[in-house]
């Protein structure tokens, strides 16, 4: 009687979902799924970093490959996905994080991962081997690694080896597969609560599962939630950091309370910053040192975030070689970001004559910078759901083949709030006077914007306004794969996948209307909509070539091709070929080439066009004062500028945004490695990578171009074309010039990767020690044809992270009955400051050792509770010239301090 409610409850469970999701959505999408159908007698291994599945339980993978299990995700305490992928090694440069003050890279609050610092966009990232829509407000460009509950997750393996040909567009630098539990039988409940050893920073999270397993299949559904706290950035960094006279001083930015202005005889002042009774209509020759804000305050240093998901896994065995699977996840995340209030005179020039009452000055200035102090800080805070929906069928021919058909949908919507934020238009009305009023009450009131404490609360009323943006991304794909082997050869079965793929890829983004008209207080931005579709066909081969002969244990030929057609571009192939030598039991070499590539996402292609005044030097600026052997000279005439042409200002109208006309980038990768276990409890790895990526996509500033196409040699350029900028052919100014992404950038990084895993005893007490060591070698991009390589090996960007040459991550776990703990050391290599003289303050980086230890004890089968300490030694980060925030590099060093967790868990 129970067997039969067991399997009556999952085949309910099972058509639910199917059906619930089935009725929100007509149109469906694919997934890929490799194994036999429980209830098979087959046991089959699938292949890391390979869509073949065999009867060879010794083939590990075809590159190399990081895993991370349960029991480690445990062990660090993290809440999210993102801290577990951006301390390994491999990654690098900058991704989004809480620790980021703004969070904004591919979308407000979003968290990436970014192997080899090659971008975030060119990571793939898989959820059970299958694509997830990318998350944020809209027309993103990344998956959220919010969107997945850590509690969930089984395992993250990580291909750090170019695999277009396997899995398709945008694994450049590698792939990144998060899988999660999908079965199991009773409940587990955990909750964790941690905070910063200041007391500031809390983290809570909270989860529970429950599934049922039987002959009919299986169903699982869990809750979980998360929930960490803002840290202030002050309390980390009182203040941002200058040098002056060979010592670190607060420094402050030139966006001033009381309001810097230039005047009509050129000399630069400052209001009043003192609060009133003092006099408000006083001003000074400006001063950096007197008059520079200090915006920490009102930033953080960790922002806050909210998420809760539900996720539902179900199987039904419909036949003993056939299955049918759905999952069912949805997140939703609340987020907010803290920024410092906004400044007038950044978005549009303000200019008060000698003659209006609020001027004390009798000249005609220029309002160049004028922060809104008395409206208090910008929040911006974000709502964002995530709906991912896999369903089909899979099963087995035979004992040789497996197979799949599936369908694919996610979805994100979110809309995103930004408090104080200034109406110029409005702005400009209160300073009119013929338009507004100093009576009470008054529709539109008079405002005094010279002198600090001047804005009446009346006037902030009628100036500041909330946006309010909206937006998503949609995936959908259908899918169908085989796998399995050809025919027996003497040195084994020719293992074989093959599958087809059609996927739709839709974003779109609404900002608020006074964005888009340009009366807000921050860049104008065009709605965003687009939308593509691929289809694919690949296929790939496991080739067993020779075996058991002197010095071949095993030799094995790998390749793959995949055919990629867009709507939006010409078709695109991709192949690779690998050998994975087994020299003998102990000793294995393994050898990859591959192509690959990235097809521009949404906002780079359809990103809405904007148009602002940018600060823009014209080389052909009394160009005929130039000696008549000047190419910029022989350019400028030939072009038909004429002789006394002079720029009027310092700025152009300079178009930004997407490019339709943008094609897919290419890379090739070449990996070789070995693999040694001298002892049957020591693995050792050394692996080799070189990455190459050419028509990389990138914006290019539009001074750069034009100096770029006016030293070229007889206008040769490719930045002299039209598409690129053009002029007036009476005047020779600069009627159009545009900084829109093209494919110009080459990309080259090449290192190596050391890894060792080893197992040992001390007394009863079972050890085990794992490193992992990522040696930079050589990371160069050349930003557009003719320009000089810039070289980020061992360097520290700014606005790109770091690229330090040494990074390792070693852990030592150990177990003794009841008892359990680990010790991991992070090591973050020196680096130089790109931007710094070497005498400078910070243009040095020392090299920084992350310490945590953990401790779990298990009272039974049933409860454990554990208790962790990261950042052991409360190391500080480091002072970085070139800082993002906070001093120091946000993408990179622990800006929270000394922090503790404490975790309970319990299943039935």
């Amino acid at each position: 009687m129970s067997r039969r409610i067991t399997k009556t409850a999952i085949a309910t469970g099972v058509f639910l979902l199917c059906a619930g999701a089935q009725a929100q959505q007509n149109e469906q999408g694919a997934t890929t799924d490799s194994g036999a159908a429980p209830g098979s007698a087959l046991e089959r291994v699938q292949i890391t970093g390979s869509r073949i599945s065999l009867r060879q339980a010794q083939i590990s993978g075809v590159g190399p490959v990081t895993v991370i299990d349960a029991e480690a995700i445990q062990r660090t305490g993290a809440i999210s996905a993102e801290i577990l992928l951006q301390r390994l090694p491999a990654s690098a440069g900058t991704a989004g994080n809480q620790t980021s003050a703004y969070w904004t890279n591919g979308g407000w609050g979003t968290s990436q991962v970014n192997l080899r610092g090659l971008g975030v966009n060119r990571t793939l990232v898989l959820l059970n081997g299958r694509r997830v829509v990318n998350g944020g407000n809209g027309a993103n460009s990344s998956v959220d690694l919010n969107m997945i509950p850590v509690a969930m997750i089984e395992r993250i393996e990580v291909l750090k080896d170019g695999a277009s040909a396997v899995y398709g567009a945008d694994a450049v630098a590698g792939v990144v597969n998060i899988i999660t539990k999908n079965a199991m039988s009773g409940g587990e409940a955990s909750v964790r609560y941690g905070q910063t050893s200041r007391g500031d920073g809390a983290e809570s999270s909270a989860s529970l599962a429950w599934g049922i397993q039987g002959s009919a299949g299986s169903l699982m559904t869990s809750v979980n939630y998360a929930e960490g706290d803002a840290i202030n950035m002050a309390t980390r960094a009182p203040c941002g950091l200058g040098e002056t006279a060979g010592k670190l001083d607060c420094v402050g930015s030139s966006a001033t309370i009381g309001g810097r202005a230039l005047l009509a005889n050129g000399q630069r002042v400052n209001f009043s910053q003192a609060l009133p009774p003092s006099n408000p209509a006083t001003y000074e020759l400006y001063s950096a040192a007197k008059h520079g804000y200090n915006g920490n305050p009102m930033l953080n240093a960790v922002n806050p975030i909210k998420r809760i998901g539900l996720s539902t896994f179900g199987t039904l065995n419909l036949s003993q070689d056939t299955q049918l699977f759905t999952e069912v996840l949805f997140s939703h995340r609340a987020s907010d970001q803290l920024a410092t209030p906004g400044s007038l005179g950044q978005y549009r020039p303000i200019t008060i004559s000698a003659t209006h009452p609020t001027n004390p000055t009798g000249q005609n200035l220029t309002l160049e910078r004028r922060r809104l102090e008395e409206a208090g800080p910008r929040i911006m805070s974000q709502e964002v759901d995530t709906f991912r929906f896999v369903s089909g069928l899979k099963g087995n021919i035979g004992k040789q083949w497996d197979w799949s058909v599936a369908v694919n949908w996610g979805r994100t919507k979110g809309s995103q709030n930004t408090t104080n934020v200034a109406n110029n238009d409005r702005v400009d009305l209160t300073l009119d006077r013929t338009k507004c009023s100093t009576a009470a009450g008054a529709a539109i009131p008079c405002a005094n914007y010279l002198g600090y404490g001047n804005i009446t609360p009346a006037v902030l009323k009628y100036i500041m306004a909330t946006t309010v943006d909206s937006g998503g991304n949609d995936q959908k794909s259908v899918s169908a794969n085989i796998s399995g082997e050809l025919f027996e050869l003497p040195a084994g079965p020719i293992g074989f996948a093959s599958g087809v793929e059609v996927r739709r890829e839709a974003g779109w983004l609404n900002p608020d209307n006074l964005t888009v008209i340009g009366a807000a207080n921050t860049i104008r931005q065009d709605p965003i909509a687009g939308k593509y579709e691929a289809k694919e066909v690949y296929a790939e081969f496991s080739v067993p070539l020779l075996k058991r002969l002197p010095m071949v244990d095993s030799l094995i030929f790998n390749t793959a091709a995949r055919f990629s057609d867009y709507s939006q571009f010409d078709s695109k192939s991709t192949y690779k070929a690998g050998l994975d030598w087994q020299v003998m039991p102990g000793l294995k070499m393994r050898s990859n080439f591959s192509t690959a590539f990235r097809a521009p996402n949404i906002p780079e292609l359809y990103g809405g066009i904007s148009q602002g005044n940018l600060t823009t030097s014209d080389p052909c600026n009394n160009w005929s004062n130039l000696p008549a052997s000047s190419i910029v000279a022989q350019n400028c005439q030939a072009s038909g500028v004429p002789a006394g042409y002079k720029q009027l200002g310092n700025t152009v109208l300079t178009t930004t945004g997407g490019n339709s006309k943008l094609e897919p980038e290419d890379a090739k990768t070449v990996t070789a490695g070995i693999v040694w276990t001298p002892l049957k409890s020591l693995t050792l790895t050394l692996d080799y990578y070189s990455i190459k990526i050419s028509n990389a996509i990138q914006s290019v500033a539009g001074s750069t171009k034009l100096a770029t196409c006016y030293n070229s040699q007889g206008l040769s350029h490719l930045f002299c074309t039209p598409a690129n900028f053009t002029r007036n052919k009476t005047t020779g100014e600069i009627d159009f010039l545009s900084s829109q992404p093209v494919n110009a950038a080459d990309e080259r990084i090449s290192g190596f990767d050391i890894g060792a895993l080893y197992e040992f005893r001390t007394g009863a007490a079972t050890n085990t020690l794992n490193a992992e060591v990522s040696r930079l070698k050589n990371y160069q991009v050349v930003p557009f044809p003719g320009a000089a390589a810039i070289d980020y090996t061992g360097k520290i960007t700014g606005g790109r992270g770091s690229y330090a040459k040494w990074r390792s991550l070693v852990s030592l776990t150990s177990a003794l009955g009841p008892w359990s703990g680990s010790y991991t050391v992070q090591y973050i290599g020196s680096a130089d400051d790109i931007n710094a003289a070497p005498t400078d303050i910070g243009a040095k980086v020392p090299a920084i050792m992350y310490h945590s230890a953990q401790v779990k004890y298990a009272f039974d089968k049933k409860l454990e509770l554990s208790v962790g300490i990261d950042n052991l030694f409360d190391k500080k980060a480091p002072f970085v010239k070139s800082y993002t925030d906070a001093n120091t590099d946000t993408m990179t060093y622990d800006l929270q301090g000394r922090r503790w967790h404490l975790r309970a868990g319990y299943r039935w």
